[in-house]
């Protein structure tokens, strides 16, 4: 039997609820306790391998203080033929994982906006051609992506 493939939509709002879900620090057992279902039932909602109701989603839009509406912001503009997005999957992605949300939780309480634009252009200074780094001998050498 052929396993059921999942839909690009069903997908793309399983990451949000699973970025949502971290970005306030809350397990999928909790959310799951929240919503009377199993975590192993988030885990399929997350994936996109099980497609959520109406019902439900308004349900999680409550808990996380959001309207349901932001599970789909983004979802289907600029989307390739397949319904993939390289730049907005891998920043769902690393804003999912425990350094994004903790990178995301300290800018957010930089209250400063010049601190914050100062942090964001040091930040993109670093993601471009390279970094300069001290070596034990005291020169600077340059350490570029690949090496």
């Amino acid at each position: 039997m052929k396993a059921k493939s999942t839909n690009a939509i069903d997908g793309y709002v399983g990451e949000r609820v699973r970025l949502r879900r971290k970005m306030l620090g809350m397990s999928q057992a909790s959310l799951a306790e929240a919503l009377g279902i199993t975590f192993q039932q988030i885990q399929k909602y997350e994936k996109g391998i099980n497609r959520i109701g109406a019902s439900r989603l308004l349900r999680m839009a409550e808990i996380f203080g959001v309207t349901v509406g932001y599970f789909f912001e983004n979802g289907t503009s600029s989307a390739g033929e397949d319904g993939s997005r390289p730049e907005t999957d891998a920043v769902a992605a690393f804003m999912a994982s425990k350094e994004g949300v903790a990178l995301g939780k300290a800018f957010i309480a930089i209250e400063d906006p010049n601190v914050r634009q100062k942090l964001l252009a040091l930040t993109r200074s670093l993601g471009s051609s390279g970094i300069v780094i001290n070596d034990r001998d005291g020169l600077d050498q340059t350490e570029h992506e690949g090496t």
